[in-house]
């Protein structure tokens, strides 16, 4: 039987009422005290634990990724790339918090768009909490902003190192927010959010295989192509200019990508924990795999052969961080880097595309590896924390199809993308400035002086 007070009321009379009005006004009031008491609050170690992941993804951009791309161009372009990272971060703040969160997880239905809810982060309040993977536990709506805005802003600036040396740096600007908008959001939201077409199928994607690299991998192949190659490619020396530099710069993504993959447990839990080791194995396995191969294929191992397959084991054990054991980190790591490899020394060759900084073979392909790893080792008869009845067959064929939606979605729009930026503003910078350098011709500074 339904209770209606307000009806039971009228039928007491008015004398009854007033002397039970006391009663009523501390029932009214303790109704939302008790409500509130009930609503879950933040943990302050969470707190703590998504404040400092949030500010490691922060040190993988700046300095991080901008050292590490800087150290593979030529000197007279080492600046270029650092005003590039550094600008494309700051501008990917600001959409996001305008419109940008919203867009990913602003509470719309649709499968590929999270609507207009959270525009200007409208409706966010100190008081405001975001869901975990856990039951009853919750983050400040603030923590998660902070953090996906990090991720929102490394993404597009992967995508600078595959057109190093050669894009102008206003096309660079619009392309992001462009590509941010019109790709980054929406797979954002179909991945991660509880609406989202991707989330729905039951792909994994722990901190971002398709998100993050197969999205910047995809739509740097796709820029490396429209823009063309740099002026002398093939013939003139293009050697990376400080591999010390280069090095420095992957050390510190790899020390910032724990930010990036135990942060995505939203906790300071065992999840968390489960990621972290993780994120060691898979990229030790996979330094120690590409300078064998390299060792095997060019009698040699390089400084760059082990940068590269640092970041490629970060990469691949990025989407399987919080969900594989760590044999399984261990496999995906020594798995990625001769295929990698193979895509940066062979196939770049054989199809004569200039990706400056192998975006395309290292996070491109180290994603797609990832996010197909991921359905294999998270399985419990290998190590993963797959339930009993977890199927490998479905869950790669899962995996398969998230992967294919992502690269199709990023291909045809960044495309579209980078033939309006060319139409308005132009791609390229006149040869005369690619010679001279983009740190002179376009921002008028060096990063050296001799």
């Amino acid at each position: 039987m339904q209770f209606n007070k307000f009806s039971t009321l009228g039928r007491l009379g008015a004398g009854a009422t007033a002397l039970m009005a006391p009663a009523i006004a501390f029932a009214q009031d303790a109704a939302p005290a008790a409500a509130a008491a009930a609503a879950p609050v933040p943990e302050k170690a969470d707190t703590a634990f998504m404040f400092l992941g949030t500010i490691l993804v922060l040190f993988m951009i700046l300095p991080g990724l901008a050292l590490f791309y800087g150290g593979l161009v030529r000197t007279k372009n080492m600046l270029s790339v650092l005003m590039q990272c550094t600008v494309v971060t700051a501008v990917m703040m600001l959409v996001w918090v305008i419109y940008g969160y919203s867009f990913a997880f602003g509470g719309g239905t649709g499968p590929y768009f999270g609507g207009f809810g959270k525009l200007f982060l409208s409706g966010v309040t100190l008081d405001s909490t975001s869901a975990t993977f856990s039951e009853g536990v919750v983050i400040y709506e603030y923590t998660f902003i902070a953090f996906q805005m990090t991720f929102a802003a490394i993404t597009p600036a992967l995508i600078v190192g595959a057109f190093a040396e050669r894009i102008k740096f206003s096309a660079v600007i619009l392309f992001t927010v462009l590509w941010a908008t019109f790709v980054y959001f929406p797979v954002a939201h179909m991945v991660w959010d509880a609406n989202g077409l991707i989330f729905g199928m039951g792909a994994l994607d722990f901190a971002g295989g398709t998100v993050v690299h197969i999205n910047a991998g995809v739509a740097g192949l796709i820029g490396a192509i429209m823009v063309g190659k740099r002026t002398g490619y093939g013939k003139d020396m293009m050697a990376p200019h400080s591999m010390t530099l280069t090095l420095v710069g992957a050390a510190m993504l790899w020390f910032g990508w724990f930010g990036f993959n135990a942060g995505s447990n939203l906790e300071a839990s065992g999840g968390a924990v489960l990621a972290t080791m993780n994120t060691f194995l898979a990229t030790a396995a996979a330094v120690v795999s590409w300078s064998v191969v390299e060792s095997f294929t060019r009698g040699k191992a390089s400084m760059l052969g082990a940068a590269s397959g640092m970041i490629a084991g970060l990469v691949a054990v990025t989407p399987a961080a919080g969900s594989v054991g760590p044999m399984g980190a261990i496999v995906l790591g020594l798995i990625v880097s001769p295929v990698c490899y193979f895509f940066v020394s062979v196939v770049k060759n054989k199809f004569g595309y200039d990706d400056t900084a192998d975006v395309f073979g290292v996070h491109g392909i180290g994603g797609i590896i990832g996010a197909l790893g991921t359905g294999i080792f998270t399985s419990p008869l290998l190590g993963g924390t797959g339930k009993e009845d977890f199927s490998i067959a479905s869950q790669v064929s899962t995996q398969f199809i998230a992967v294919a939606i992502t690269i199709v979605w990023c291909a045809i729009v960044s495309a579209i993308l980078y033939k309006i930026v060319d139409v308005i503003v132009g791609l390229r910078v006149p040869v005369e400035a690619e010679r001279e350098g983009l740190d002179l011709a376009t921002h008028g500074e060096a990063a050296y002086h001799s």
